[in-house]
């Protein structure tokens, strides 16, 4: 009896202690958030939309406006972007209009629907004086909001470049089931947890590029951003809507006449009948003679690494088009 007992005093301690280290954690980690939200402000400017900020940050000037637009769950796409938008914006005017949830711009409330994430983006884009038509760049999950962009605001859209992209179709071509997030993940950043991965796996939020690619500036903010949004509920709520999102979109093409370009990686083999990830973008190309996929060796995150490459095929499929 006696023995139980000291066991279950034992536990009780222990427990008592957890508690005590977890209340002491998230007291350091909230501090530290406020340290860092007052070192690092935001890199571009923050306009209202629906009562919220948003963070857009332009770069550049030309005849042609890029906007960027980064795939689900990367914390703070301006830093995620930074050596594209440095190669692209020695021609042209680049945007990034960062979402909800995302980077420097305010969590909300609204569903993470195709036509409310475009209809915001729209939006910052207006109050910030950045008028169109846009070239569409998408990477990953953002390609369908793209396809819906070029679909109802098609006079507003001259071409879409993507990177290994997302598109609506791609689901049913490889018979894949889009994944679920969990919506218990909305405490890893408010609880302090996504301040201990990134300190003990920082491999899994930093970009994989060659030392020097990222200075330890962008590095220090990408660390600190993800400490303070890492699965936040509006990246969950926009995981969670994929399914749906492809829905509204899938019956929906590339006009005919959009010059499309396509960055992907090689050869990826997705199914045992040969289809790979090039034999579909060929599915999704338009009918101009502009239009064309470039395969690189890489990460999904193909502008970590290929961004010289990536800004020299812009470059040239941009001037394609203003000589047709």
């Amino acid at each position: 009896m006696k023995k139980k007992w000291r066991i279950g005093l034992v536990l009780r301690k222990m427990l008592v202690y957890i508690v005590v280290a977890f209340l002491v954690w998230f007291a350091i980690h909230h501090v530290l958030s406020f340290y860092e939200k007052k070192k690092y402000p935001p890199l571009g400017q923050l306009v209202e939309v629906n009562g919220k900020e948003m963070h857009v940050f332009v770069k550049g000037s030309g005849d042609h406006t890029i906007l960027l637009w980064s795939g689900l769950g990367t914390p703070a796409p301006v830093l995620d972007f930074e050596p594209l938008i440095n190669e692209l914006a020695m021609n042209h005017r680049v945007v990034v209009v960062e979402n909800f949830g995302y980077g420097w711009s305010d969590l909300t409330d609204k569903k993470r629907t195709v036509e409310n994430i475009v209809e915001e983006t729209i939006a910052a884009l207006t109050k910030s004086g950045i008028e169109g038509p846009y070239i569409l760049m998408p990477h990953s999950i953002s390609g369908i909001y793209s396809m819906y962009f070029v679909n109802e605001y098609p006079n507003e859209v001259e071409a879409v470049i993507g990177i290994d992209t997302t598109l609506p179709k791609a689901t049913g071509y490889f018979d894949e089931v889009v994944p679920t997030m969990p919506s218990l993940f909305r405490f890893v950043a408010p609880s302090g947890i996504a301040r201990l991965m990134v300190a003990f796996n920082p491999e899994n939020v930093l970009p994989i590029a060659e030392d020097g690619t990222y200075s330890k500036g962008n590095i220090g903010m990408t660390k600190a951003i993800t400490a303070w949004k890492g699965y936040n509920k509006n990246i969950i709520g926009e995981a969670n809507e994929i399914t749906n999102n492809i829905a509204k979109t899938d019956k929906m093409k590339f006009p005919p006449k959009l010059p499309t370009l396509f960055f992907t990686r090689q050869e990826v083999k997705e199914t045992e009948d040969g289809r790979t990830n090039v034999t579909f973008y060929e599915t999704q190309l338009s009918e101009t003679p502009f239009s064309k996929i470039i395969t690189f060796e890489g990460h999904h995150y193909l502008h970590w690494t290929r961004f010289n490459e990536m800004g020299k095929y812009v470059n040239q499929f941009i001037k394609s088009i203003d000589n047709k």
